[in-house]
């Protein structure tokens, strides 16, 4: 049943004649700060006999009546929606997801709707692990919003703590296999490399992950190869997809690691502003697929994983998604052979 707002009523005094109707409002209702109350009359949940009061800093006049309308409040737990997903394999312990770029994994401030989270559990009712509490159910691991790709999710306890385990050891017990498929800025020194540098919270910055020194962020290692790369219009490389491997799991890990070396991905505005240059040495239908894009090319392509209850070997892959396949194929349309060389190589993970 949908609960109905709640309306107050105050009446305003002699003495409060002139009063600014926010500072009014707040004196009167206890349980309201002043700030809430703007928020209200920016609603538009705060009325006199005339209408709607739309500036906080309007003056009361006595004798009139002001009615103020509460919303309901919201629930506290997240609720189903009819939100799509691809599922890529369910049973009754987990759920396999490959999620679209834009779609955040979980309940968030900003975020208390349309979610991962939302569309599962009207997708799966109430069969998700409560471990991650009632904004993550079922939520093992996750990938940022802007990340497509694939994504596991428990639907019982004992499945989330035997993925959990999994998780936990990053592949080092053999169990667990994941792969990124990423495009990044530059040319790379050496086909290959390892990436060990501790993240943690920006100091300047709270909404961003940065590299610290050593003894002053989480142990983060990322393993990095090059698959293929991508000539400008003066013949050199502008860009490397690569194939990224993780040993630990940190928030933004890829993201800040690449552009820590001076390789950020192709369409981070967070860790990748400062490569106007770079884009101007895209060929046009390049630079048309990437201005489309509007995210970070980032994409969780591979997830191989032990079935927490059977044992059997589980593994799983996302073909890029049609944003990437656009920039990877434009990218493509600039190979060229300068001074008798091929600019693109093409060594592995999809061609």
């Amino acid at each position: 049943m949908t609960r109905q707002p709640e309306r107050l009523r105050v009446e305003v005094p002699a003495e409060a004649a002139g009063e600014r109707v926010d500072r009014f409002l707040a004196s009167r209702l206890e349980d309201l700060s002043r700030s809430r109350i703007q928020a209200l009359i920016r609603e538009g949940r705060v009325r006199d006999r005339r209408g709607t009061i739309e500036d906080p800093g309007a003056r009361v006049k006595p004798g009139e009546e002001l009615t103020v309308e509460l919303p309901p409040p919201k629930p506290a737990e997240p609720q189903g929606e009819a939100i799509p997903l691809n599922v890529v394999w369910e049973d009754d312990d987990l759920i396999v997801i490959d999620k679209p770029a834009g779609l955040v994994v979980h309940p968030a401030a900003g975020h208390d709707k349309g979610t991962l989270v939302n569309a599962l559990i009207a997708h799966c009712g109430p069969s998700l692990s409560g471990i991650g509490g009632v904004m993550r159910p079922g939520i093992v691991h996750r990938l940022d919003k802007d990340t497509s790709g694939l994504l596991v999710v428990a639907k019982t306890d004992e499945a989330h703590q035997g993925l959990a385990r999994q998780f936990a050891a990053h592949g080092r017990d053999n169990r667990l296999e994941r792969a990124y498929i990423a495009f990044a800025w530059g040319s790379f020194d050496r086909p290959q490399g390892t990436i060990s540098a501790p993240l943690r919270r920006s100091p300047k910055d709270r909404t961003k992950i940065a590299v610290l020194r050593e003894g002053q962020g989480r142990r983060a290692v990322t393993h990095w190869r090059i698959d293929e790369t991508y000539p400008g219009t003066d013949g050199r490389i502008a860009v490397s997809r690569l194939r990224v491997t993780l040993e630990t799991g940190r928030t933004h890990q890829i993201r800040v690691h690449l552009a820590h070396v001076g390789h950020p991905l192709l369409g981070d505005t967070t860790y990748g502003a400062g490569f106007a240059a770079s884009e101007r040495r895209l060929n046009p239908e390049a630079r048309s697929a990437l201005k489309a894009l509007n995210r970070q090319a980032l994409h969780a392509a591979l997830l191989a994983f032990e079935h927490p209850r059977t044992g059997e070997r589980l593994r799983f892959e996302s073909p890029l998604p049609p944003d990437l396949l656009t920039l990877r194929n434009a990218l493509r349309s600039g190979t060229s052979n300068v001074n008798g060389m091929q600019k693109r190589i093409t060594t592995g993970l999809q061609k």
